[in-house]
């Protein structure tokens, strides 16, 4: 009786050890134009893979705040940084939430951490703009939680968070929505191709 015990638990130890490792695989680092490993705090250019778009900043679109995000041809565009959704995590990974936010100061009382906007009804768009808060996952930060995934040879952005199980919200690839204020950031069906180019000081 002794041993058939003693080999049950032997056998149940042995098989929740495989599954524990099994389920422990890490999703893939996300790497820079030279190949090292995007890291979280760090600051990047995000730019475009086709030369059709330039790289991201921030303008006024109809109102001085706010600012939203958008693509400027002809330029890097500015500095941004990644916060993982676990912020003791240094690398960051696909499929993984974080937010994202530009390195630099602006005259808007707002933080420059992007946010998903309340749904344009004039254009029948999501746009993304600033003014989100870091950290926090849950229901109240729904609309600041983006990921990176692998697409083609580079990476596409897209707005489906995991930090609210019970939350509705729409799950899109982030593209460019052109209007009369530019190429604006939005929720659409073709991604915007992007690169993380390290900054260099």
């Amino acid at each position: 009786m002794k041993m058939t015990l003693v080999a049950l638990v032997l056998v149940v130890a042995l098989s929740t050890k495989a599954l524990v490792g099994e389920a422990g695989a890490a999703p893939e680092q996300i790497l820079d134009t030279s190949g090292k490993k995007v890291r979280a705090g760090e600051n990047y250019y995000i730019v475009p893979a086709s030369s059709d778009v330039g790289g991201l900043a921030l303008s006024t679109t109809g109102q001085d705040c706010p600012l939203d995000v958008v693509a400027v041809d002809g330029y890097q565009g500015l500095q941004l940084s990644f916060l993982p959704v676990n912020d003791k995590k240094g690398v960051i990974r696909v499929s993984t939430d974080l937010n994202i936010f530009f390195s630099t100061y602006t005259t808007c009382p707002q933080s420059t951490v992007w946010k998903l906007k309340d749904y344009d009804y004039s254009t029948s768009q999501w746009f993304l703009t600033t003014g989100g808060s870091l950290g926090n996952p849950g229901s109240q930060t729904i609309s600041n939680w983006f990921k990176i995934e692998k697409y083609e040879d580079a990476y596409k952005m897209v707005y489906c968070p995991s930090v609210c199980n019970y939350c509705n919200y729409p799950c899109s690839d982030i593209g460019i929505y052109q209007d009369q204020y530019g190429k604006r950031l939005a929720l659409t069906s073709e991604p915007y191709k992007a690169k993380f180019q390290k900054v260099q000081y």
